[in-house]
């Protein structure tokens, strides 16, 4: 499969035919300035929480290219009265497509909606079909609840897990949730963006490659093959 980075947390995924997108955020990121977010096609949207910086061009690409959002009930219900059809689901829910399976899981942080409306819980998904399965943390700090996923979806494949800090897990916490995720292979995000969260690339990679893992840190627009 292939996985393309628009920046921050935002990745398309092409599966089964299928573009799925996460957390749209790239007009109001300086370091994504050279994207022509007018472009970009979307099946799927999925939207982790309510922060702007994960879904601030949501509205535009879902009404460019017809796609559904698919997020908690608050926020698809928030995104219906803009004139756009998504699926209300809630953590710990599972829906088949015509791509796979998406299923919530729980993710530790915060959630409010550009208009200071109530954003519900934030979560993360896991995605999985014949042919592959990862997991797409959102915005989280290290939780146990990290363990199960294991137990809930088919082996990972790879896992996009924030590493920023500040805001969520450093790189430090994201070694640990990869032994809670069973999965050696993290591609990051959530770095890099604002001067709270830079990172030094360098030392994150040796420190995955000390326990015998593989950080990617990818570059923005940068198509990755998996």
């Amino acid at each position: 499969m292939k996985l393309h980075y628009y920046g921050h947390s935002c990745f398309a995924a092409e599966i089964s035919g299928k573009r799925i997108l996460f957390d749209p955020f790239i007009s109001a990121n300086p370091l994504a300035k050279d994207i022509d977010i007018e472009s970009i096609q979307a099946d799927y949207i999925l939207i982790s929480h309510g922060h702007g910086d994960h879904m601030a061009d949501a509205e535009l690409i879902a009404k460019n290219s017809n796609a559904l959002i698919i997020s908690t009930y608050e926020i698809v219900a928030w995104f219906e009265k803009l004139g756009i059809k998504g699926i209300h689901m809630n953590t710990g829910g599972k829906i088949k497509l015509d791509f796979g399976t998406v299923k919530l899981v729980n993710a530790i942080h915060s959630s409010l909606l550009p208009d200071g409306s109530y954003g519900a819980n934030p979560v993360g998904f896991c995605i999985f079909n014949d042919e592959t399965s990862f997991y797409f943390a959102g915005d989280t700090a290290l939780t146990m609840d990290m363990q199960l996923i294991p137990m809930m979806c088919p082996p990972l494949k790879f896992a996009i897990l924030p590493i920023g800090d500040h805001f969520t897990m450093g790189y430090e916490d994201a070694l640990m949730a990869s032994d809670f995720i069973k999965c050696s292979h993290i591609i990051a995000c959530h770095f890099n963006t604002f001067p709270p969260i830079q990172i030094d690339g360098g030392v994150l990679e040796s420190a995955f490659a000390e326990k015998g893992k593989l950080l990617t840190i990818p570059k923005i627009n940068e198509a990755i093959s998996i």
